[in-house]
């Protein structure tokens, strides 16, 4: 159902800026976790109660990245905090949800992959780990571990505590302790146990990164003289909460570290994707640097990024689109250049949904709608059901969302066809409507979406443009549009 799409042409992240961090892959990207794969490397985030879920994005040089599959359409409960493995020649993802952990596998990386497989174990933010025996291990939050089948498909035993985590100074703003996402890699002598803790959301200066090493897989656990590796100290940063570390070498022998921060003032946004480089010291720490050396790859680099508009003019569905809370391949279909979506609910917090992740500060979105009569067709920009703004027709008057709680009616003269758009202008939006897609009538000025995230929220999604078809029969989509407003 879900394809390749054609990627926008927006640079590397090396264009971004001459310092570290760089963010690169903006939007709600969250809890990455990424795999060096020879010469390749996979990045996949928390998809979860969006569906399909775990996106996998593919690069040779970590700055630029290409979405290439999409590997789960199950919807199992909130998946996130993913790690994405290979083993034996195949590849796994281990994640929790709905309470417990769950596995997918897969012989190629693009697919297909397995359904999900629940484990026996509950914690969260699974760490797979390879000993010096060979045997595999589940590393947990909370300091948690446990043994793993020889064919990591099932737990074997009971969870046993191996680590305490590293002790931040008292002072320090935090949502709590929290010890969390535990990844670990080995080097030399040593295994590395790279850790989040203080909470992902919060004040700006929650979440870190914390390290500690041993010469066994089965500790003990000794603490790093350099935490936290990655934090934010203040918030006049340009990067909150950075933390949910991964480090990983390259084929030159240089080592990063990629994580997840919100930007400053942009919480409606969700998490984006961070890497910066780090250095080895003679002590056999490593901490982070100021300088880096980037990777040449070896055939034609991709323009980085997705392409978000769509003119469903392909056979299957891009893969900037996804359901929420379920994914019905049957209620989508693509013919003639348009995208007919099976009506469902009265509006947003229950309507059928198809979103994409922005990737702007500020941003518009359009699209062109037919509708059937006793249908409801429209634009959203959808955090969860409690949280949402937009604007909707059913032919003879248009609904105003402002937010969950408040919603006004307005005259609609375009009977039946019509187009909508929204702009979000730095969390401040406007909402239009056309008949011909030149002229546009401003329905609603000055809806205040700021509000519309995780501090307020909780669930950890983002604010996410979209469609919405409600009522009974479908709705026609034609000539989404997504781009920045500068």
């Amino acid at each position: 159902m879900f394809a390749a799409v054609s990627l926008s042409v927006t640079g590397s992240a090396l264009a971004q800026s001459n310092t570290w961090p760089l963010a690169i892959l903006r939007g709600d990207y969250p809890d990455p976790s990424i795999l060096r794969d020879g010469r390749d490397y996979y990045l996949t985030h928390s998809p979860f109660l969006y569906a399909p879920g775990f996106l996998i994005w593919h690069s040779q040089d970590l700055m630029n990245w290409e979405p290439v599959a999409r590997a789960m359409t199950d919807v199992v409960g909130s998946a996130m905090a993913p790690d994405l493995v290979k083993h034996g020649g195949k590849y796994y993802i281990y994640f929790p949800a709905s309470g417990k952990n769950w596995v997918i596998w897969a012989g190629n990386i693009r697919g297909p992959w397995s359904k999900p497989i629940p484990l026996d174990v509950g914690d969260i933010d699974p760490g797979h780990a390879v000993g010096e025996d060979g045997q595999r291990y589940l590393f947990l939050s909370a300091g948690q571990r446990v043994l793993l089948s020889d064919d990591g498909l099932s737990v074997v035993g009971k969870k046993e505590k191996v680590y305490s985590g590293w002790e931040y100074p008292k002072e320090w703003k935090t949502e709590g302790m929290y010890l969390e996402s535990p990844k670990i890699f080995r080097k030399g002598e040593y295994f590395y146990l790279v850790s989040a803790e203080g909470g992902t959301a919060g004040p700006a200066t929650s979440h870190m990164v914390v390290a500690a090493r041993s010469k066994s897989i089965n500790g003990p656990w000794e603490n790093s003289p350099y935490n936290p590796i990655v934090h934010t100290y203040s918030a006049d940063e340009l990067w909150w909460s950075k933390g949910h570390g991964t480090v990983i070498d390259d084929v030159n022998g240089n080592w990063w570290i990629v994580y997840h921060a919100y930007e400053n003032s942009f919480y409606t946004l969700g998490r984006q994707t961070l890497v910066e480089p780090i250095e080895w010291l003679k002590d056999g720490w490593f901490r982070a640097a100021k300088t880096a050396k980037p990777i040449t790859p070896t055939g034609a680099t991709p323009a980085h990024g997705m392409k978000l508009s769509d003119d469903f003019s392909g056979n299957d569905l891009g893969l900037q689109w996804t359901t929420w809370r379920d994914f019905d391949p049957k209620s989508i279909t693509l013919k003639n250049g348009s995208l007919h979506l099976a009506a469902k609910g009265t509006g947003p917090q229950d309507a059928r949904l198809l979103l994409i992740t922005a990737t702007d500060p500020s941003y518009e979105v359009q699209a062109e709608v037919t509708l059937e009569r006793g249908s409801l067709g429209g634009l959203v920009l959808f955090y969860n059901e409690k949280a949402f703004a937009g604007i909707s027709s059913d032919g003879e008057q248009f609904t105003i969302y402002k937010n969950a709680t408040e919603a006004s009616q307005h005259p609609s003269q375009f009977g039946l066809h019509f187009f909508l758009k929204i702009v979000n202008r730095k969390n401040t939006c406007d909402l239009l409507a056309s008949a011909d897609g030149k002229t546009w009538t401003t329905i609603q000025a000055g809806v205040d979406v700021s509000q519309m995230h995780h501090n307020k929220f909780k669930g950890f999604f983002a604010l996410r443009p979209g469609l919405m078809a409600a009522g009974r029969g479908e709705v026609k989509f034609s000539q989404f549009q997504y781009q920045d407003v500068r």
